[in-house]
């Protein structure tokens, strides 16, 4: 009474094409998060000197 042979799934390594695949993505997917923080931060910044030069604010505490 043989027992019937059962296929087993045969384990690979990792797969350096996918590994690579999947590092890139997440790479540009960070360094482009990070690119529009940083347009952001530059936006805010760039609204407030253009509005310290149009003197709709000042800097300097008013002794009113």
């Amino acid at each position: 009474m043989a027992g019937g042979r059962v296929a087993h799934v045969t384990l690979k390594g990792p797969s350096v094409v996918k590994e690579i695949c999947i590092g890139l993505t997440l790479g540009l997917l960070a360094g482009g998060l990070w690119k529009m923080h940083h347009w952001n931060e530059q936006r805010k910044t760039r609204a407030f000197y253009d509005m310290l030069e149009k003197g709709q604010i000042s800097v300097v505490h008013s002794d009113d």
